[in-house]
């Protein structure tokens, strides 16, 4: 077993040895295994998944920062927007034409800000989807090789 391997890789790791275990005769399936390789791959599993949990909360926090961005993005358009119509103010013609003109770009920064939000939350929602189902699959994995540990041990013991 290697430094740096991930929950999959020691869960791949984990289903090889019992695929490779010895069968005992006459048991239905159970086979041996060791056990002190088998807990310290659940050990290094254990260390690996805050881990990964750390990369599913480094997911959030990006997505929180493109909301940000986008909203600064947005603010400063409003902001030129309303400079613009300020330095336009001298005649009457002028005036209604800048007015029209903010809120053309105010309404456009709105409506980027809105699309640049909802893009970045499909985003976020995507690779949380894809972390979820990661995790949820490794997860149920590990509760299967536990189980398939419980029974192999119980076996033993009979």
């Amino acid at each position: 077993m290697s430094e740096n391997m991930n929950v999959e890789e020691l869960l791949d790791e984990l289903t090889d040895m019992v695929d490779k275990a010895w069968n005992l005769p006459l048991s239905r399936g159970r086979a041996m295994l060791d056990v002190g390789e088998v807990k310290a791959i659940l050990d290094e599993i254990r260390e690996a998944m805050p881990q990964e949990i750390r990369q599913a909360k480094a997911i959030v926090a990006d997505r929180s920062q493109i909301i940000s961005d986008a909203k600064r993005e947005a603010e400063t358009i409003v902001r030129v927007a309303e400079e613009r119509a300020r330095a336009l103010v001298n005649q009457d013609e002028v005036v209604r034409q800048a007015q029209q003109k903010a809120n053309e770009m105010l309404a456009q920064a709105q409506a980027r800000f809105r699309e640049m939000r909802k893009a970045s939350n499909d985003y976020i929602d995507d690779l949380m989807r894809r972390t979820d189902e990661g995790l949820s699959a490794n997860l149920a994995e590990l509760r299967k090789t536990r189980q398939n540990i419980k029974a192999s041990l119980r076996s033993g013991q009979n």
